[in-house]
């Protein structure tokens, strides 16, 4: 069985840009999608705490990925129309090669 058949789900990966101002000036926040329908898994990971900067979050989902996919922990996943913040990304190798990515996800709500 190899790698990519246990990707049963698809996944667009999005990233922030600042869209046009708004009344006040401010830029408007808008997630301009970079790739779509990616072969992906997304499994719930059941509550991993994930140590992100100086604060701990709790992680709901972990997503696997081919690895040579360029994302970081600012962007965003979108799975069945549900987005999830990117916390962490790891990099997976086997003994030759980087094999996939693993990423830990939180829905946002």
């Amino acid at each position: 069985m190899s790698f990519e058949s246990l990707l049963i789900h698809t996944c667009n990966v999005s990233r922030y840009s600042e869209g046009a101002v708004d009344a006040y000036g401010q830029p408007a926040q808008t997630w301009a999608t970079v790739y779509t329908a990616l072969p992906c898994r997304l499994i719930p990971s059941g509550g991993r705490e994930v140590k992100r900067d100086l604060q701990v979050v709790i992680s709901d989902w972990t997503l696997h990925l081919a690895a040579d996919v360029t994302i970081t922990e600012k962007d965003r996943i979108v799975v069945d129309n549900i987005s999830y913040e990117v916390l962490l990304v790891k990099l997976r190798n086997d003994s030759a090669t980087s094999h996939h990515l693993e990423l830990i996800l939180q829905k946002v709500v």
